[in-house]
């Protein structure tokens, strides 16, 4: 069986090609201006990495995230919510909140011991906290965003950004360098202001260990500590990169479903012999 997920977000896209129960490729891409032709190119990357020439090499493929209309290639798609907590359980089966942190939108995660969604949050009326807003705080401070993951672990006295509004919070920024505040100080502010969103959030859904973050945002180091600060709780790992969560999740339904279909003409087989 070989099953396909692709998820389109606004700022990447990511495939994630599975074999009888294995992730065997995945890819993530930017996302071009059209999200089919975002799509085209993570799965045609992920299925040449994983040795397949076409897509009919598939036996079912889920697409997922906010482009997911726009994989017109998948045979179904299914919510992004839906997927990253799924993705994120078969990844870590201990997990139980899911924090995804992505390029437009935030969204907390309550999920049962099989990855079934109890209860989410989501922010999607700001930028503030999203991968839109690291990469507008990356230009203003003229560093990369590795560093801007990065560097703030070498704060000292960590700036305090009061603004929980993405442009507010950018004028703040301007106003601590023209004070020459430590660059890794306002890095680590901007950290902690958007960990305290976060831990509103998660506090909305109720805290409930283990504790993982997906996204992109997910791998932003800086961000991880001041949010296991606020929480109070060890974040832990996804043993794969935490991007490509959502694509994980739509392939493992993918497959659920290859195998219903095969239970339901096992059965329809049986009772016509």
């Amino acid at each position: 069986m070989i099953v396909g997920g692709c998820d389109i977000g606004s700022a990447t896209g990511k495939a994630v090609v599975m074999k009888d129960g294995q992730v065997v490729s995945f890819s993530i891409t930017p996302s071009a201006v059209k999200p089919d032709v975002t799509a085209r190119k993570a799965m045609d990357e992920a299925l040449q990495k994983a040795g397949l020439s076409k897509l009919e090499d598939l036996d079912y493929v889920v697409g997922t995230g906010y482009g997911r209309l726009k994989v017109d290639f998948a045979n179904e798609n299914i919510s992004e919510i839906t997927c990253h907590a799924r993705g994120a359980q078969w990844l870590l089966p201990t997990v139980r909140t899911v924090v995804d942190i992505g390029g437009q939108d935030c969204k907390v995660m309550s999920v049962t011991e099989k990855g079934k969604v109890l209860e989410f949050v989501m922010n999607d009326k700001c930028a503030a906290g999203t991968g839109k807003f690291y990469e507008a705080m990356a230009r203003t401070l003229h560093i990369s965003l590795e560093q801007l993951s990065t560097l703030g672990l070498d704060a000292r006295k960590p700036a305090v950004i009061s603004s929980q509004c993405s442009v507010f919070a950018e004028s703040e920024v301007i106003t601590l360098i023209n004070e020459d505040v430590d660059l890794a100080d306002i890095i680590a502010g901007l950290n902690n202001s958007v960990a305290g969103r976060l831990s509103g959030m998660v506090g909305r859904v109720g805290l409930v260990e283990d504790v993982v973050l997906t996204g992109g945002c997910a791998k932003n180091e800086t961000l991880a500590k001041a949010l296991e600060q606020r929480l109070k709780v060890k974040i832990k790992k996804l043993p794969m990169d935490p991007q490509i969560a959502g694509a994980v999740g739509a392939a493992v339904i993918a497959a659920e479903k290859v195998a219903q279909k095969a239970q339901v003409d096992s059965v329809a087989a049986k009772s016509h012999s």
